[in-house]
């Protein structure tokens, strides 16, 4: 398939009658308010497991960016339904911020304020926003941009700190998950600050934030891309010295078109062009990771030499976006074969046709992942659902 109407036709086809369902039908926790917090991957609900706030954050994102485009009234009432329940459930009324996770009834249970978290709160409550003009939303994003920059700005280093406590003190562990560095600044958490920023920023046109919206594409470009390798650098202390040696080839693609998003946002004449030469350069180097079949595997340890080739859902996701963004913007007809070619990996291995939603992963012996879940902590609609619905909005 190199048509991208075709493209655009079925990916809206699975939006409409394999993802969205899927959290509409099984995830509403009617009982104790919100949405359940696990499905596992063999399609058990396990009705009492803890409430994570990512979770939440990207159920409101990708709903209220469905009801936008799509305008169907269920999709207002799922991104209704979180958003209420991020606002008073997750939400710290008395330090600001938001909960890392609460327990089944909706009561917190680890208070940590991890900035990865605070960030896409920010990035459902701004869609929100967006999509309905609602003022309540964009008032609690505001107040949790600027709990971001007071807190976790790094005013003399630059870059923003990776977790505190519920009260905004240092904490010993850090990570965001158990595979994780612990370490006080991470790539992946500037990249989910630089997300909601800019979208924060097509309902909010604040100068301070579009200061530090700037300053994020500055990070990425001086600080977090490798320049030789042009892959991106994951870990680092609080001086910007590196510390891991691994590559991530999901978050390289994802960076390559979220850096880019941001640019073309900000209108910024002399930003855009530094970013748009160095974003075929970045998902030229990702390809490293794409395999003969489509699929985009997830990483490699330089140090080990070890490759786990595991192919994720999320990873092939922004996979197909980072390479539409190439064929769209940077006249790359390859971008379109590499997107078509990994869509139709997603479609012959990731997408549970029967049961709804995609599976985790297609391991690298072939077999499909049923260990990890299929809605959960980390699981969300908001990967797969986004690559459908940025096809649908770019054509």
């Amino acid at each position: 398939m190199n048509n991208i109407n075709e493209l655009k036709a079925e990916v809206l086809d699975v939006l409409q009658n394999n993802i969205l369902p899927y959290w509409e039908n099984k995830m509403q926790d009617k009982e104790n308010g919100g949405f359940y917090g696990q499905i596992t991957g063999k399609e058990e609900l396990i009705s009492e497991a803890e409430k994570g706030a990512i979770l939440n954050a990207r159920i409101l994102w990708t709903y209220s960016s469905a009801y936008r485009l799509l305008k169907k009234d269920e999709y207002f009432e799922m991104a209704n339904r979180a958003k209420r329940y991020l606002i008073e459930h997750f939400y710290d009324n008395v330090f600001g911020g938001i909960y890392w996770s609460l327990d089944y009834k909706g009561n917190p249970v680890d208070t940590k304020k991890q900035i990865y978290a605070l960030g896409f709160a920010i990035y459902g409550l701004s869609e929100f926003s967006r999509a309905t003009g609602d003022k309540e939303a964009l008032e609690y994003a505001v107040k949790l941009f600027h709990s971001i920059e007071e807190h976790s700005f790094d005013k003399e280093k630059n870059g923003y700190l990776e977790a505190l406590t519920r009260e905004w003190h240092e904490i010993a562990d850090m990570r965001l998950s158990e595979k994780d560095a612990n370490e006080k600044k991470t790539m992946n958490t500037h990249l989910h600050i630089l997300e909601p920023y800019t979208n924060l920023y097509r309902v909010w046109k604040d100068e301070e934030l579009k200061k530090q919206i700037r300053n994020l594409v500055e990070v990425f470009l001086d600080k977090i891309l490798n320049k030789e390798t042009n892959h991106l650098r994951l870990f680092f202390d609080e001086d910007w010295n590196g510390k891991d040696h691994i590559i991530s080839y999901g978050h390289d693609i994802e960076a390559s078109w979220l850096i880019h998003e941001a640019a073309l946002v900000l209108e910024d004449a002399e930003l855009l062009k530094r970013v748009e030469e160095v974003v075929p350069r970045i998902a030229d180097a990702a390809a490293e990771g794409l395999q003969p079949d489509g699929g985009m595997i997830y990483e490699k340890n330089l140090e080990s030499g070890h490759t786990d080739a595991d192919r994720h859902w999320w990873v092939q996701a922004e996979t197909v976006v980072g390479y539409i963004n190439l064929y769209q913007h940077f006249n790359r007809e390859d971008g379109l074969e590499k997107a078509s070619l990994c869509w139709n990996f997603i479609k012959n291995n990731l997408i549970d046709e029967k049961k709804g939603e995609w599976h985790w992963s297609l391991k690298a012996d072939g077999t499909i992942n049923t260990t990890d879940d299929k809605a959960g902590f980390w699981k969300c609609p908001y990967h797969n659902g986004r690559m459908c619905m940025e096809i649908i909005e770019r054509y």
